[in-house]
């Protein structure tokens, strides 16, 4: 086979999670100007309704659904309603992620039981009910969870203070292994995605503050820009990675092999 037609997406349904901008909606981009039929979610419909709006204007079949993760009760019926469209959920991107930043002595409750809510939760719950709705019996998926470097490694108290975000990365981490362990029987390959800090509304704070500093530490010395992740989501999403699984790409200039 052709690496063309390995990369090709043409009548994937391509579920992500997050979808509505910044990193989220690049990769829908990607997967979607591979071929695949994108959905995407969020909590704001209104966000989303311009996504889909910009999906479409590049030639993009794209839908929403309004989806708050970090409420269990919301992600079966959207799961549920994808498959009503569609029939299928080819390729997952879990996407959506929340943080915090605060000095650990210091951190609520509240606080770190919202970040881990969505971010490994959530996370687990999307990806269950696409496995067991439609990967496993169609014997066929791609799942790709968007971790972060942070999950990799500590950060420097002076850039960020982020416990919890930190915690659950690095949780998605090992969550991607021990799945792809588990579910490689079905077809289903799982891999994950660590970006780099790439200028998103998550990150503005930060970069604001230390972003010449984060960028002159990498070996490749500026942020993410946006099509650093396009290429990576592609491979993951296609027949190119069919024997890829359970591995972690860091997508991040080098910072973090220095």
């Amino acid at each position: 086979m052709g690496v063309r037609s390995l990369l090709d997406l043409t009548g994937r349904v391509a579920l992500v999670t997050g979808g509505s901008r910044g990193l989220g909606l690049q990769m829908a981009e990607a997967l979607g100007e591979m071929g695949a039929r994108v959905v995407i979610t969020a909590r704001k419909e209104g966000e989303l309704a311009d996504a889909v709006v910009h999906l479409q204007s590049l030639g993009i079949e794209a839908r929403f659904q309004v989806c708050d993760l970090s409420q269990p009760e919301q992600i079966a019926p959207v799961v549920e309603r994808v498959l009503a469209d569609f029939g299928q959920i080819d390729i997952l991107v879990n996407n959506a992620g929340a943080t915090w930043g605060c000095p650990a002595e210091e951190l609520p409750l509240e606080a770190w039981q919202k970040v881990v809510n969505l971010n490994l939760t959530g996370t687990f719950l999307v990806t269950q009910a696409v496995g067991k709705r439609s990967m496993i019996p169609r014997q066929y998926g791609k799942i790709i969870n968007i971790a972060s470097v942070a999950g990799l490694q500590g950060s420097p108290p002076d850039v960020m203070r982020t416990l919890p975000y930190n915690t659950t990365k690095g949780g998605i981490v090992n969550f991607t292994r021990a799945l792809a362990a588990e579910w490689g029987q079905y077809g289903i390959t799982v891999n994950a995605i660590a970006p780099g800090f790439f200028p998103t509304k998550m990150t503005r704070a930060t970069l604001s503050a230390a972003g010449d500093r984060i960028a002159a530490r990498s070996p490749i010395p500026r942020l993410g820009r946006e099509d650093d992740l396009k290429g990576a989501v592609v491979l993951f999403a296609s027949d190119a990675s069919a024997y890829i699984t359970g591995q972690v790409l860091a997508v991040d200039g080098g910072a973090t092999i220095v």
